[in-house]
């Protein structure tokens, strides 16, 4: 029987938490993880009910200590190009997923680790958690998409700090530049990541969704192909029950109460 990489929990009706589940390697990636992570989130796109998404690590040390060195050092470069492009497919999946993704780091986010937390939509992390991308010290360099997302995250100049050096930071430090939206107690993480993924189950879905991949969009066109989406998006908006009852809670001094389309 497979082992269970991925541990899903319902923490409200709206809000489903995944945990990688393997703290014995601190939850190093491997491609079952990888291959399970994926499978699941297939899943949970056509459970209506599911607003929000929260990736976590189980235990107290870490929330992915990058990829599972035991299964990639005897890699041939063809295999290694394929392991490569299978972790970049899933964390593409990730970034364009019709639900808000949210990873609370819970400890070491470390190289293929990091990159897929990158690939999330918001990113909170608790004091305790720490980030590098350590592998131009195993004699590699990232190949999830680490190279691309860090760069557009946090600029050139600190992206080639990070990837050329292997230095790790901390939670503040990574808040700094801009790497995590914002730094919580460790015991308070999933509380507090509950309550942002709760509050984003009170929006609307369609427009959640729309404007994901407006911004999304942004990083790979021009400004002006960028400006065309953005409009297309925004009238879509005025097609559905939920502008209209928005608009009107606005109007009537009131909380919107919207329905899920």
């Amino acid at each position: 029987m497979e082992e269970r990489l991925i541990i899903k929990e319902n923490l409200s009706p709206n809000v489903l938490l995944i945990k990688f589940n393997r703290p014995k390697y601190l939850n190093a990636i491997n491609k079952q993880l990888l291959k399970q992570l994926y499978e699941e989130l297939l899943k949970i796109k056509s459970e209506k009910q599911i607003s929000s998404i929260i990736i976590t690590g189980e235990g107290e040390k870490a929330f992915i200590a990058g990829a599972d060195i035991n299964e990639i050092v005897n890699m041939t470069c063809s295999e290694a190009k394929a392991f490569s492009m299978f972790g970049q497919a899933v964390f593409d999946f990730i970034e364009n997923y019709d639900k808000p993704i949210i990873a609370a780091i819970n400890g070491f986010a470390l190289g293929g680790g990091l990159e897929l937390a990158l690939s999330c939509d918001i990113r909170i992390a608790s004091e305790k958690a720490k980030f590098s991308f350590p592998e131009i010290n195993l004699g590699i360099m990232p190949g999830f998409g680490g190279t691309q997302r860090l760069t557009k995250i946090i600029g050139i100049a600190k992206a080639k700090e990070m990837i050329y050096t292997g230095k790790m930071i901390n939670a503040y430090d990574a808040e700094k530049i801009g790497l995590v939206n914002y730094v919580v107690k460790d015991n308070e993480l999933i509380e507090n990541v509950k309550n942002f993924a709760q509050d984003l189950a009170l929006k609307s879905k369609f427009a959640l969704k729309l404007a994901k991949e407006s911004i999304n969009k942004s990083i790979e066109t021009s400004e002006g192909a960028g400006m065309t989406l953005e409009s297309s998006a925004f009238s879509l908006c005025f097609s559905t029950k939920n502008q209209k009852e928005g608009m009107l809670a606005f109007l009537e001094k009131r909380n919107p109460k919207f329905v899920n389309e």
